[in-house]
């Protein structure tokens, strides 16, 4: 294992996303106000110190269910999102409460993934949280739950988490959740299972590590965790998974101390514009690329130009990212395209002098600039695209 100088490490960040989960902000009662107060006392001496934190916090729907007194959390889409509602309110006014003791506000933010795909709404975001920072306000992110679908099936804050950090450039992701860290086995059904300290890199023998096991209250195991640490390490940015159960918790990991697991950033990282087509926007489709047109993505680094396009599947627009496939079916990349589905299928083939010709206008020789496209290596060791974007 990796010796690795936490304190050092740490030193330079002045910027961190915390996200806490479900498991740890409710009790059997409703929402745990212990911990809420423990973890907004160690936050605001963070903030005294000139560290700027951006809080996402789970808990909305565990604790709309607290607060109506269901005995487990519904099925239901409808009945969940009625949950989130009922809950983000108590939530908020919790969190309110807390940071109001030290003389701190906050500011509620509610995001969906759409919100983050588009990159005006993106840069809108980006812009509101810097503000509240530069005005010394907690922002507190969560889910739209009210409204959103697919997010509330799977580890949705863990994957949100690691797309704040990336819009706001943070330097630190601390995932804190009701367990001490990644261990090698499933510490709730193997006593001898033991804790990882560090991971170098994320690859599939770490990802086997992780329980995909949901909580009670939560909707994502250990398996979205990992993939979020590993999503902030190709920005060049540490993740720790910690018990946020565990009083003075963020204390502790700003102190130095060996708590939980350490994912150590990638020394050479995606750009914010790159991390930002690679994870946050989920292609629309697909491309199908000649054996030529790989050579020269892969080996070469050049852009994709319509002669070496083979096919083109499903309807996507003018600045969607999509796949790019091999002829052998083996994902090559992800990219913005220049051009919508249908005009694709004009042009592909043919050469960029041909471009104008075909479809009466010309934006670019492109079909996806290399400024805009994501190599699979780049992503995962042996991985494929689409299981890292959710």
């Amino acid at each position: 294992m990796k010796s690795v100088n936490r304190k050092g490490l740490l030193k330079p960040v002045k910027r961190a996303v915390i996200k806490v989960g479900s498991g740890v902000l409710t009790t059997k009662t409703g929402l745990n106000k212990r911990i809420i107060n423990g973890l907004t006392t160690d936050i605001c001496a963070l903030r005294k110190k000139g560290i700027e934190v951006i809080l996402i916090s789970s808990g909305a729907i565990a604790s709309g269910l607290k607060k109506i007194g269901l005995s487990k959390r519904p099925q239901s889409v409808s009945q969940q999102q009625a949950m989130a509602a009922i809950g983000q309110s108590s939530l908020i006014m919790a969190y309110e409460t807390a940071f109001g003791r030290h003389g701190y506000m906050v500011a509620q933010i509610l995001l969906t993934r759409d919100d983050l795909t588009h990159r005006r709404r993106y840069l809108n975001a980006r812009n509101t949280l810097f503000t509240l920072l530069s005005w010394k306000i907690i922002p507190i992110i969560n889910e739209n739950d009210t409204v959103v679908v697919d997010e509330i099936k799977f580890g949705d804050n863990d994957n949100l988490s690691a797309m704040v950090t990336n819009l706001t450039e943070s330097h630190l992701l601390v995932n804190l959740t009701d367990i001490d860290g990644l261990f090698d086995k499933d510490p709730r059904t193997n006593k001898d299972a033991s804790i990882i300290r560090v991971i170098e890199k994320v690859d599939r023998k770490v990802a086997r590590f992780a329980s995909a096991i949901p909580g009670f209250l939560g909707t994502g195991g250990m398996a979205s965790k990992i993939k979020a640490a590993h999503k902030v390490s190709l920005g060049g940015v540490p993740t720790i998974i910690a018990n946020g159960l565990k009083p003075n918790i963020i204390k502790r990991i700003f102190s130095g101390k060996e708590e939980g697991t350490l994912f150590l950033p990638r020394e050479v990282s995606l750009s914010c514009r790159k991390h930002w087509i690679a994870f946050t926007k989920s292609p629309k489709g697909e491309i199908v690329i000649d054996r030529g047109a790989e050579k020269a993505i892969v080996k070469n680094g050049k852009s994709l130009l319509p002669s070496g396009i083979k096919k083109v599947k499903g309807r996507f627009n003018l600045g969607n990212s999509v796949l790019l496939i091999s002829e052998k079916g083996k994902e090559i990349a992800v990219g913005m395209v220049n051009y919508h589905s249908g005009d694709i299928g004009k042009i592909m083939g043919v050469k960029t002098s041909e471009i104008e010709s075909r479809l009466g206008f010309k934006h670019d020789d492109e079909v996806i600039h290399r400024d805009n496209l994501i190599l699979a290596s780049q992503l995962e060791e042996g991985g494929d695209i689409c299981h890292l974007q959710t």
